[in-house]
């Protein structure tokens, strides 16, 4: 299979053939966004019969690009396809073009971000802890014509930062987390210890949840959620990256995903900027003093 996810060694994908695949992925968004069950195999079906040239496999290859550069643009993501960094330009501008024009898919995605979350009540958290993803190729910040990527609609994932209903439902899921493990390691007094920070002391300290190692050091927690995949981008304030680099011996960043669907999580022990690509999204600006 070539890098490109060509099922035919040495031939480029047409325009025609990425506007399809495109075209039924985005497809695929729309009903998962408004709560519709997706048969990808059908889908591929269907494909493979307007795409002779492309094989089952070459087609789940291209999903898995269109995934990543859905992640690079900031639009929720498709479940089950992880996303594969490494496309050729057409495809990054065939997706951007058909999203400017997907007005049922921008109103699903805007009104999935910004819908409140519960807590979800697990049995177990044997689990909930999973690897941290391994990301293939860069990102599109590190591309040459990354000044000539196309923008979209809305950040949705900004929005859904913004969601402070979802944000505090991942943050109390942490908070049963830490303390079911601090139990489970034979420390109830440590356990009754743990606190919700960002409750019982605002949104300034940095991070979220404090809780403890089994020796009582301190172990400092920022909870980042988002609705979906693993490898979605996520916000970090000034104030949490210092802080994570200020106490990076005991801050750990959880990032819990796929949180209305099956809650999982990762953790980032350490600074912030040791573990990820940090994109200088926005800025504070300030009239300079005249002279």
């Amino acid at each position: 299979m070539s890098g490109s996810g060509s099922g035919v060694v040495g031939q480029a994908w047409t325009k025609h053939e990425v506007d399809a695949v495109v075209s039924v992925h985005l497809q695929m968004l729309r009903l998962q966004l408004l709560g519709q069950s997706v048969n990808k195999a059908e889908h591929n079906r269907r494909l493979q019969s307007l795409l002779p040239a492309r094989s089952r496999a070459s087609i789940e290859y291209k999903h898995c690009n269109i995934s990543a550069v859905l992640v690079e643009l900031g639009v929720p993501s498709l479940a089950g396809y992880r996303p594969l960094f490494n496309y050729q330009q057409l495809l990054l501008t065939a997706v951007s073009g058909a999203l400017g024009r997907d007005t049922r898919l921008d109103e699903a995605a805007l009104r999935q971000v910004e819908t409140p979350a519960e807590t979800p009540i697990l049995d177990t958290f044997d689990d909930f802890v999973v690897p941290i993803p391994h990301v293939r190729k860069t990102l599109a910040a590190d591309r040459e014509y990354v000044a000539d990527r196309p923008s979209v609609m809305r950040d949705y994932l900004e929005r859904e930062t913004r969601n402070r209903s979802l944000g505090e439902a991942g943050e109390r899921l942490v908070m049963e987390f830490e303390t079911r493990r601090l139990r489970d390691l034979g420390e109830p007094v440590l356990a009754k210890r743990v606190e919700h920070v960002s409750r019982t002391k605002g949104d300034g300290a940095g991070f979220d949840v404090l809780s403890f190692e089994v020796n009582g050091c301190e172990r400092f927690i920022e909870v980042k959620t988002t609705a979906y995949i693993a490898e979605t981008p996520f916000y970090v304030s000034r104030n949490e990256l210092s802080f994570s680099t200020e106490k990076a011996d005991r801050f750990h960043l959880y990032r819990l995903f796929d949180f209305r669907a099956q809650p999982r999580m990762f953790m980032l022990p350490g600074a912030l900027d040791s573990r990820c690509t940090l994109d200088p999204v926005s800025y504070r600006a300030q009239l300079r003093a005249s002279a």
